[in-house]
């Protein structure tokens, strides 16, 4: 006989700013994760919409807003676009390599330089190297750090290091829990789209169907660049479906219009719904 699962505990944070769209504030319900059943625990909470950090597990819970729509790539009929096409054979000679969830000085110094150029006001502007092994390193799943790195000058040393990525690996897909790349590499345009097209390739190569990129919020410019990957399944009242071609066309096109606003983010937020700190999913 098996031991039981035992069901989780949830809890709801206090409400905090909304990182996405001024004036409005935010709720999570949060679980932990941990012990033998944690991937299996966290691959059924991610089909429901909920995003990992750390040993914990949340979703927006919020009282009057519903904005915040969990949304997934589905793989293996990903039809890239010629923007991607180009991105790809652009920065297509980068050495990408799985490693262990194990933070290093390079990957810290690169956070560092992204967060001071992409979101100088967030709350993780002010992680120090523990904050961000904390980060890395604190994880009860399947996880890894991908490296993206140059090609190396004489074939023995490794290339700079200009990107990277968080990721877990659930039972259904690849789910990129924070990436970050170096700012300002204007032969690289794209390097942060790039590493999603690299996520895509790599779930189709491992049979895993999805990509989930996390929350996306219509309104919110710093989180449209998400609608521009073909096919997207985004998660409703009644399950996951299918956002129509005509939609994505439209939403696709907001996108382009849009201008592209780098604001101050709320004290201890940061991009795509990770905090700057696990304060606020303490039980006192």
């Amino acid at each position: 006989m098996t031991a039981p699962v035992r069901f989780p505990r949830f809890f709801v944070t206090s409400p905090a700013p909304c990182p996405y769209l001024p004036g409005r504030s935010e709720r999570k319900v949060f679980t932990e994760l941990k012990g033998a059943h944690s991937d299996a625990l966290n691959d059924a909470l991610g089909r429901i919409g909920f995003r990992r950090s750390q040993t914990v597990a949340y979703r927006p819970s919020c009282l009057d807003c519903s904005a915040c729509v969990s949304v997934r790539v589905v793989a293996d009929e990903f039809a890239p676009s010629q923007t991607q096409k180009r991105n790809a054979r652009r920065n297509g000679d980068l050495v990408a390599s799985l490693c262990r969830p194990w933070s290093t000085a390079e990957q810290f110094e690169l956070l560092q330089r992204y967060l001071g150029a992409r979101h100088p006001g967030g709350g993780m502007a002010t992680m120090d190297e523990v904050d961000y092994a904390d980060m890395v390193e604190h994880t009860p799943v399947t996880s890894y750090v991908i490296e993206y790195r140059e090609p190396s000058t004489d074939g023995v040393t490794p290339g700079r290091l200009v990107g990277a990525c968080l990721t877990d690996k659930q039972g259904d897909g690849l789910s990129m829990i924070y990436s970050f790349y170096e700012p300002e590499l204007t032969a690289r345009a794209g390097l942060g789209n790039y590493i999603i097209l690299d996520h895509i390739r790599r779930a189709s190569e491992m049979g895993l169907p999805y990509v989930y990129l996390g929350y996306w919020v219509e309104g919110s410019a710093r989180m449209q660049y998400k609608v521009r990957y073909r096919p997207m399944e985004r998660l409703g009242r009644s399950g996951w479906e299918r956002i129509s071609a005509e939609e994505q066309d439209r939403l696709i096109s907001g996108a382009a219009n849009a201008r592209r606003e780098v604001a101050p983010v709320p004290e201890g937020c940061g991009k795509d719904g990770v905090p700057g700190g696990q304060d606020q999913y303490r039980l006192v």
